[in-house]
């Protein structure tokens, strides 16, 4: 009488661990088709992105144009014209300029 006591135990234990496998496995298929959408849209976004990529070109970073644009003015400076919002164009007649020398100074630093 025990032994089938067990046994019906171990039935019913049977049916739950099969009925717990198939649950599993429709969980993992639905799971591995999400997955593959997934992959999917990411490749397309991905291919999006590249295209994006290719067809912006990229900007310089400003910081060197402005080093350029001082570089310049300084050049002009040294060619003996002022470059001070005060002067600016006129020739300085060998005499330093206290405008074009501040303005300079504050744009190296």
């Amino acid at each position: 009488m025990e032994f089938e006591q067990q046994l019906e135990m171990m039935h019913e234990q049977f049916r739950e661990l099969i009925g717990f496998v198939a649950k599993m496995t429709e969980e993992n298929h639905s799971l591995q088709l999400e997955n593959q959408h997934l992959r999917t849209r990411l490749e397309e976004l991905s291919e999006k992105v590249q295209v994006i990529e290719e067809q912006v070109p990229l900007e310089k970073p400003r910081k060197m144009d402005i080093g350029e644009g001082v570089d310049n003015l300084a050049r002009i400076y040294n060619e003996g014209y002022h470059v001070c919002n005060v002067h600016y164009g006129s020739s300085r007649k060998g005499e330093d300029c206290l405008f074009c020398l501040s303005f300079l100074s504050k744009q190296n630093s």
